[in-house]
């Protein structure tokens, strides 16, 4: 994690990016697309869908407008839950597709453990990959019982679980058995959705550091080797969140900013989904 290059080696052998853009709740249309726009010329190369967001047709847009590469861009989006089963997600695939207007997504994850749904979208989702129609599948928001169930029924192990990690919900269990079985993590919300932007320790650690509070706890994600995803639709927040490499945190820091777990969750709490 030296420089803004980093990236995270899959299972499959795809190199994904170790800090990309999230657009959960960016509103769709030119708003997204220009924030795309603006992260591609900080230096993104990792962006962040669903069909859920709304916003997939935007993030395409940009991407072609950007002139960059297709293969320098690595790009995620979901299968939502209304959309699981077998055929229901082989079927909904394509037109995600249509909508990115891309050949084929870099990463293709289960939004959620759909219960009595999520064995068969993976079936799905391995078919796809065994097909070459998408380049890795994975999954988000699976605590350690989703993944133990997911384990003894694939063929093909998940190369990711995103899942809400920061400071103060670090999820050590399930990074724990994702560690055990090579699973990537990737950390959302890991800004706790501004909730905690004030916490005293971490406006210490700032000042300390002579960085905002947001880069330091986008810096701890980094020190813990998870693939973080920021997201604003600002062009400063985007560029303030990305320039996270010319420094670290000491041990002393870190030790610190682990001592804040609290359980805190933003949004839907993965651990109610059986």
């Amino acid at each position: 994690m030296t420089d803004i290059t980093s990236t995270v080696r899959l299972r499959t052998g795809a190199e994904m990016p170790r800090i990309g853009l999230g657009v959960f709740q960016a509103p769709s249309g030119e708003e997204t697309r220009n924030a795309v726009l603006n992260a591609l010329r900080v230096g993104y190369r990792h962006f962040d869908t669903a069909k859920i967001y709304g916003n997939e047709a935007d993030v395409g847009d940009a991407i072609r407008e950007s002139g960059i590469p297709r293969d320098e861009i690595f790009v995620t989006t979901k299968l939502w839950n209304d959309d699981q089963g077998y055929e229901s997600a082989l079927r909904v695939y394509d037109r995600q597709l249509a909508t990115l207007g891309l050949e084929t997504v870099d990463l293709y994850l289960m939004h959620w453990p759909v219960a009595e749904k999520r064995l068969d979208s993976w079936r799905a989702m391995e078919q796809l990959f065994i097909e070459g129609r998408v380049k890795a599948i994975g999954v988000s928001n699976f605590m350690t019982w989703h993944l133990e169930e997911l384990l003894e029924y694939a063929n093909e192990v998940p190369a990711v679980n995103q899942i809400e990690i920061s400071p103060f919900f670090q999820q050590r269990e399930v990074r724990a058995l994702c560690a055990e079985h090579g699973i990537v993590v990737e950390a959302y919300s890991p800004l706790t959705k501004g909730l905690k932007l004030g916490d005293p320790t971490v406006v210490t650690v700032a000042n300390e550091c002579r960085r905002s509070p947001a880069q330091v706890m986008l810096r701890w994600c980094l020190q813990h080797d998870l693939v973080v995803l920021p997201k604003s639709v600002h062009a400063e927040r985007i560029a303030e969140n990305f320039d996270l490499y010319d420094f670290n945190l000491a041990d002393e820091q870190m030790a610190r900013l682990d001592a804040l777990e609290e359980g805190l969750v933003t949004g839907w709490d993965p651990r109610t989904w059986k």
